[in-house]
């Protein structure tokens, strides 16, 4: 069953293009207030100027830099302190086309600061005040291929699995109560993602890239459908859900006093 997200102020990272402003517009013209997080203070402003002059709802910005850790403090200071925050979306990240052996370290590095750990700092905020306010929604975006590292080199899809099972780790945790939470899995979607990872986006054949717009609308859907974790592209909704029934299957065996039979000596 459907029911509508609440209202109040969304905290939306990464939201000076792409998936991140889509979520912004989409947001205020549902009626949220925002706070926008991101780098680029310019583009910022202006997007909060559009949306207040189209929605007629209060939009804030935050320019930071959530690869620095004193910026991650200042967004989770926003988080705890204000009470009309009532939705996070952990949406900002980069991929790098680079991979382990002979690749750039400093660029991985930097990879892992933003995608795993300014998204768990901010996840501690959210969780812990919406906690102790009784409401609150956290969306955490990940990535398809975190279903799918073996095809990436590098860290990028292991970044993205880690956000995967972290979320899911939280749903456990907060089960039953007052807050929630959501994995968004993106495929290959239209936004500027591709430039700053150092991929051609014409080289992606076209059925495979879904507008970015769409993919926020039908992120937005499975959060008010109460899904935990919301894949866009895929139609065959049994086929998630043999995927996660086989993982739990192999739970009894997971851990056990004693060696599978293979493994024992002859």
């Amino acid at each position: 069953m459907s029911s509508p997200i609440p209202s109040g102020t969304a905290l939306v990272t990464g939201s000076s293009s792409g998936i991140g402003k889509s979520y912004a517009q989409q947001l205020a013209r549902r009626g949220h207030d925002l706070v926008l997080v991101a780098r680029d203070a310019a583009r910022l402003e202006a997007l909060a100027a559009e949306l207040r002059a189209e929605t007629g709802r209060k939009v804030d910005v935050l320019p930071a830099d959530l690869g620095v850790a004193g910026d991650v403090e200042r967004v989770a200071a926003r988080i705890e302190t204000d009470p009309a925050i009532t939705l996070v979306v952990n949406n900002a990240g980069i991929g790098t086309g680079s991979g382990v052996t002979g690749g750039d370290l400093a660029a991985t590095m930097a990879m892992v600061q933003l995608n795993v750990t300014a998204l768990t700092r901010l996840s501690f905020a959210a969780v812990n005040a919406f906690t102790a306010r009784g409401k609150g929604t956290l969306v955490n975006v990940a990535s398809v291929v975190a279903l799918a590292s073996e095809a990436f080199a590098g860290a990028y899809a292991a970044t993205k699995a880690y956000v995967l099972s972290f979320t899911q780790s939280l749903n456990g945790e907060l089960k039953d109560g007052p807050v929630r939470v959501q994995a968004v899995l993106p495929g290959y979607t239209r936004t500027e993602f591709f430039d700053r990872a150092g991929i051609d986006p014409a080289r992606l054949p076209a059925d495979m890239v879904m507008p970015v717009d769409d993919l926020v609308a039908a992120a937005l859907k499975g959060l008010e459908l109460g899904e935990l974790v919301t894949i866009p592209s895929l139609r065959d909704l049994d086929k998630w859900v043999a995927f996660e029934a086989a993982r739990r299957a192999l739970h009894p065996e997971l851990s056990l006093a004693s060696p599978a039979e293979r493994y024992r000596a002859a």
